[in-house]
């Protein structure tokens, strides 16, 4: 199994509306074609307005293609449209995560 953390360091002034956003057009989406969402967090010490979420994949492979089946739907490219448009996300950075021998998840 392997896992991809993704942190978007959001505009602070507009989180709310990337949160709302994110929740209305894109969570759906994601869902469908991504499959494993392990978590979906924001930051409450530290670097405020981060918005970090976890998915969960059975091979990198998997991984890229789920992701390309989601960049070609529709409803995705609206709501890359829209992000763009709000023009919230200062950064992205994407990990992908291999679990050790002994960790809880696998």
């Amino acid at each position: 199994m392997y896992y991809e953390l993704r942190t978007y360091t959001l505009n602070p002034t507009k989180l709310g509306d990337w949160l709302a956003l994110y929740k209305s057009n894109a969570l759906a989406v994601q869902q469908e074609h991504l499959g494993n969402l392990i978590g979906f967090f924001t930051t409450e010490i530290g670097e405020v307005n981060q918005v970090l979420h976890i998915w969960g994949y059975a091979s990198l492979d998997e991984r890229i293609t789920r992701r390309n089946a989601m960049a070609a739907d529709p409803r995705w490219q609206e709501f890359a449209r829209l992000n763009k448009e709000l023009n919230a996300v200062v950064t992205l950075e994407s990990r992908l995560l291999r679990p050790t021998d002994f960790s809880p998840l696998k």
